[in-house]
């Protein structure tokens, strides 16, 4: 059974992925259409085709690869300066930019002069290209809005789930109490294991983070309201300052770093909670954040891929992970002894947060990503506007093509650091326990 649900999981997330391609096609797709591209193809997948069927003038298909997906447009880069389409030449990187321009004006057919896409406003051009990666963006808003407004997120909560006897710096734990140690707070006060945390200080409260911010706040004297067996109680502690954990803002704790703060002495239980609107808001928030902040420090992420790989190294469960390896923990999922409802939501959580990597990462000012030729569009339409203002003569479209030497660079890169995750996808795989 642990095996076939294993299996479900990790189709699920293909499905999922698969999805999540051709829905960021579909902007590339729709809005060129808008503006009177002619698109021959919509392909999601890369290698050999394995279905495709031809509606009007665009041959829809899935290919092998799940890797990714594209759509072709006509005349995505201009003619050379003379105006040919393709020029000889025995140069390695001007032959990149002259097969470039010449895939671009493949299929090229009587009437298409006015449906290139290189001819369309540099404003459409920008639309085109940016409406990919929104896709993936409104994708994932829309999943991680459902998942904490409907299914609601594990959350700690005001709820005590054991009081600590005695006052012990976080820094050394896990001990146990020892002859001489000071009695915590909450002990003396009388809070219970069970018991609901609902005012401090005579402040409602209803959420962890505020209270716990309160109880660091404050050293001496508080009063803390409980709900215990349907009553209300108040209880009188004596808080005094201990060593605790550093919290990163988002609910967490950032290992090994510790603050001075006011201690009570009780641990929250932790329960599933829906979010209302605000408070997904402000969840999602932290999520895109770290998304970003994640994509940020991905080069320094590298060597402990390579040290995973070679063993010299445990992998880091918080790195980058690939698409066998997202699989994988798509599988682990569906086994966790979790209820039905959270193997769901955790698993939209993952192709939410997978949607929110295409979008960061297809954002990038690098050509050959959706983000390089925004910025060419961008650029060319700074170009006109500063000729136009100086009264000097349009310089025309921007030659992306010119470009293209750096972008085979780039998509080099690319593809070593995928190789590089897949192998340790499959070497040292990220794990969602143990």
């Amino acid at each position: 059974m642990t095996a076939l649900m294993f299996l479900i999981g990790i189709l699920l997330f293909v499905f999922g992925l698969l999805f999540s391609i051709a829905w960021h096609e579909l902007g590339h797709f729709s809005t060129a259409k808008l503006f009177g591209v002619r698109v021959p193809q919509f392909m999601v997948g890369f290698g050999p085709t394995i279905f495709s069927r031809r509606r009007g003038e665009t041959e829809y298909g899935v290919k092998a690869v799940p890797l990714g997906g594209y759509i072709r447009m006509i005349g995505m880069f201009p003619p050379g300066e003379d105006g040919a389409i393709r020029k000889r030449s025995t140069s390695p990187f001007r032959g990149m930019i002259e097969d470039a321009r010449a895939a671009a004006f493949e299929e090229l057919q009587p009437g298409d002069e006015k449906r290139l896409f290189y001819t369309r406003k540099p404003w459409q051009r920008v639309i085109v290209m940016f409406a990919g990666p929104a896709m993936n963006l409104i994708l994932a808003v829309v999943i991680f809005l459902g998942v904490l407004m409907g299914f609601g997120i594990s959350t700690q909560t005001t709820t005590v789930a054991s009081v600590s006897e005695c006052v012990i710096a976080q820094s050394e734990e896990p001990r146990d109490c020892r002859a001489g140690d000071t009695p915590a707070p909450a002990a003396e006060a009388g809070l219970r294991n069970g018991d609901q945390i609902v005012a401090f200080n005579g402040e409602p409260v209803d959420e962890w983070g505020p209270l716990q911010q309160s109880i660091r706040d404050t050293v001496g004297p508080a009063t803390i309201t409980v709900e215990r067996d349907g009553e209300r109680l108040d209880l009188h502690a004596n808080l005094i300052e201990n060593q605790v954990g550093k919290t990163d803002g988002a609910g967490g704790l950032v290992e090994g770093e510790f603050i001075t703060a006011g201690f009570l002495g009780f641990s929250p239980a932790s329960g599933i909670v829906r979010q209302d609107f605000p408070q997904a808001v402000d969840r999602m928030g932290d999520i895109m954040s770290t998304g970003v902040d994640a994509m940020v420090a991905l080069p320094s992420k590298i060597p402990n891929l390579w040290h995973a790989i070679t063993g010299k190294e445990e992998r880091d469960q918080e790195g980058p992970m690939g698409v066998v390896g997202a699989a994988r923990v798509g599988g682990e999922i569906f086994t966790l002894e979790i209820p039905a409802s959270q193997q769901v939501a955790t698993a939209l959580f993952l192709v939410a947060g997978f949607n929110l990597s295409l979008f960061l990462f297809n954002m990038l000012p690098l050509l050959p990503l959706d983000g390089g030729h925004i910025a060419g569009a961008l650029w060319e339409s700074l170009r006109r506007h500063t000729a136009r203002l100086t009264r000097r003569p349009d310089p025309g479209p921007f030659d992306v093509a010119k470009l293209m030497p750096l972008a085979y660079v780039v998509a080099g890169v690319f593809i070593c650091f995928t190789l590089l995750v897949l192998a340790a996808d499959i070497v040292s795989p990220v794990r969602l326990a143990g």
